[in-house]
């Protein structure tokens, strides 16, 4: 966890939410100069900041809502940070907790150098990077519509005699498999909403790739020369990461893409951790996808994947393969070169 350590003149706590915001704003003494609840409005914000915008810092927990209050102090010239809401909860306690006392609070952990900070990501690439996210969130409704169209041939023992529900020719024939008039509208209604999802996904996909080739057409095609990683693996690589340079070392970058184990131990006791969902968990799907598919692709891989297996299972091997591809995207962002499939195999010790 990083913690914000540098010194101002004022520090500013907010406790923020959709329609409302309480203020906290103190100075280098911990004397409390101003502590209001207002409407989330940019007007009443700067009002209220005015008097002391020589050398102010502004805080909020990485909510949903944190996205204009970042952009409008950026437009402003105004310093901001962004607290990491677990990491804040980690080491922020007390008996009383209400929105006045948690900006107070926030403004004392920025005033005292215990404030962990998330990334505050530019908002030059974060409206792509949301959409990028919502069109997953797409592809997994699809697929629960396609699981479902199988579970009803499942659930009366009926075969598709080889056809199949992937195929868009194909699914309008599975209609004729149910002679009940309920179960048929209703597999119909699947196959209609996965039409209309193909439509929005092709679509939005295409924006996407034209997007990145505008944002970072250099990382966009070096990340697309790993084995494994296409476009869409690479469009989010691309855009959860942003700046490889805020990781300061590949250990960094592993554990916020949730490749390695976290670990949990008091008195040389290991406990059961709490800390297996920190991280961003579309790295974590990615590089888990990229694993499968640098497999099906890379013939000499599968000796090093099996040896693993051997030693800890199918599971945990694959794991560890991901691991293995998530620091050569690391190096490869870093260095700004194309994969090196010949020295990647060697490290393997294939």
């Amino acid at each position: 966890m990083n913690y914000y350590t540098k010194r101002h003149k004022y520090y500013c706590g907010i406790d923020l939410h959709t329609r409302k915001m309480y203020v906290c704003i103190m100075d280098d003494s911990a004397e409390i100069l101003f502590h209001k609840n207002m409407d989330a409005c940019r007007d009443p914000f700067l009002k209220a900041i005015e008097p002391y915008k020589e050398d102010l810092i502004v805080t909020a927990e990485c909510t949903f809502s944190w996205y204009w209050l970042a952009d409008l102090c950026e437009s402003e010239g105004i310093n901001f940070v962004l607290a990491h809401a677990l990491g804040m909860k980690a080491v922020n306690g007390g008996k009383v907790k209400n929105d006045k006392a948690d900006s107070e609070n926030i403004a004392h952990l920025l005033r005292g150098g215990n404030l962990p900070k998330a990334y505050a990501y530019p908002k030059e690439m974060r409206a792509t990077r949301d959409l990028l996210r919502r069109r997953m969130h797409l592809m997994r409704k699809r697929s629960e519509l396609l699981a479902h169209v199988q579970n009803s041939h499942s659930q009366h023992n009926l075969k598709n005699e080889g056809i199949s529900s992937a195929y868009k020719g194909q699914r309008d024939k599975l209609l004729g498999n149910f002679a009940d008039q309920s179960i048929c509208l209703s597999v119909k209604m699947d196959i209609e909403t996965i039409k209309h999802y193909d439509s929005l996904l092709a679509q939005t996909e295409r924006y996407l790739i034209e997007q990145a080739r505008v944002d970072n057409p250099q990382l966009f095609s070096l990340l697309k020369t790993i084995p494994g990683i296409g476009e869409i693996l690479a469009l989010v690589i691309l855009y959860e990461v942003h700046d490889v340079n805020r990781f300061a070392n590949v250990s960094k970058f592993l554990s916020y893409s949730r490749m390695v184990k976290p670990k949990r131990s008091s008195d040389g006791k290991a406990k059961a951790s709490l800390g297996s969902k920190q991280g961003n968990a579309y790295l974590k799907w990615a590089f888990s996808e990229a694993s499968v598919l640098f497999l099906r692709n890379h013939q000499p891989a599968k000796a090093y994947f099996e040896k693993l297996s051997d030693k800890y299972g199918k599971g945990k091997a694959l794991s560890l393969l991901g691991q293995k591809l998530a620091r050569a995207c690391f190096q490869v962002m870093r260095t700004k070169q194309v994969f090196d499939a010949k020295r990647f195999l060697q490290d393997l010790a294939i």
